[in-house]
């Protein structure tokens, strides 16, 4: 995955991560509702991690702290990734107002990002999220390893390979292998749509937690910002971006938030994998 993302609208406006790191709110609501409703600690973590919307993420989260789980909290994250277009809007035309959501932010001139800093990136974050949550290296090192392919410039076959072959052959095991725990008897319960549920809350969640953290910056500055690209702190690129412009749009054909919105998008990749390493971090500690 890490080879098919450009993490230079990050590099350039490193702000856009607040609105990110408000957008995995869900995750920890989320774990602490399934708490309440019964589930173990680390289950309720792994199924809070779906609202990080980012399958790898949630998977290997699973696969450590909730292995019964897998098949279920696997089809719940890749389910609702794709209901991005439909959850998002609904719910943030009902905590937003229409004169919010026509708030325009132009384009902005940008410098192009060094290569130099493009290739120092992807090793910087490995060892800041090292130090902050070492469980988590392997997942955001793997991330980081595949974009660390494509900004070196010397290793192009590689990349080709890891965003086209190797991503296409690691899906298709990951269908055999995930699907392959997925029997009836396991996976026609209570306790799955249960998580079927609570995997919806957390992208709920998670799209209120960035816009309503936009609107809270909007109360503190002069210069306004379309609360809708909070919405975009999700892992769900580029998909979530398209939908909030698409959005921004239809309210005001001639506001064009693409950018600011698919730089937070950007943003949302990071944010979600490195609230994946916290969360494996937090689990062994708060189920003593």
């Amino acid at each position: 995955i890490g080879a098919m993302c450009d993490f230079a609208p990050l590099i350039r406006r490193p702000s856009v991560m607040l609105f990110a790191a408000a957008a995995q709110f869900g995750i920890f609501a989320t774990a602490i509702g399934a708490t309440l409703v019964g589930f173990s600690f680390p289950h309720a973590a792994s199924i809070g991690i779906i609202g990080a919307a980012d399958g790898p993420t949630t998977i290997y989260v699973a696969s450590r702290y909730a292995v019964e789980l897998l098949g279920p909290l696997s089809v719940a994250a890749y389910s609702y990734m794709s209901l991005v277009p439909v959850i998002q809007p609904p719910v943030i035309k009902a905590i937003t107002t229409e004169s919010e959501r026509k708030i325009r932010m132009g384009f902005q001139g940008e410098e192009p990002v060094s290569q130099t800093t493009k290739f120092l990136f992807p090793l910087m974050i490995v060892i800041i999220a090292g130090i902050v949550a070492p469980i988590s290296v392997a997942l955001i090192g793997a991330l980081m390893f595949g974009n660390l392919l494509k900004e070196s410039g010397v290793t192009e076959n590689l990349s080709s390979c890891a965003e086209n072959e190797l991503a296409n052959l690691v899906t298709l095991l990951l269908g055999i292998t995930v699907g392959g725990t997925m029997s009836a008897e396991r996976f026609l319960t209570f306790d799955v749509a249960l998580i079927m549920a609570l995997g919806a809350v957390a992208f709920v969640f998670d799209t209120v937690g960035g816009v309503l953290f936009a609107k809270l910056l909007n109360l503190f500055s002069s210069t306004k910002i379309n609360p809708m690209i909070g919405a975009c702190g999700i892992s769900a690129f580029p998909m979530s971006g398209r939908v909030i412009a698409k959005m921004a749009l239809k309210e005001d054909p001639t506001n064009f938030i693409i950018q600011h919105a698919i730089g937070v998008n950007v943003a949302g990749q990071v944010a979600s994998v490195v609230a994946g390493g916290l969360v494996l971090a937090l689990i062994p500690a708060l189920a003593k």
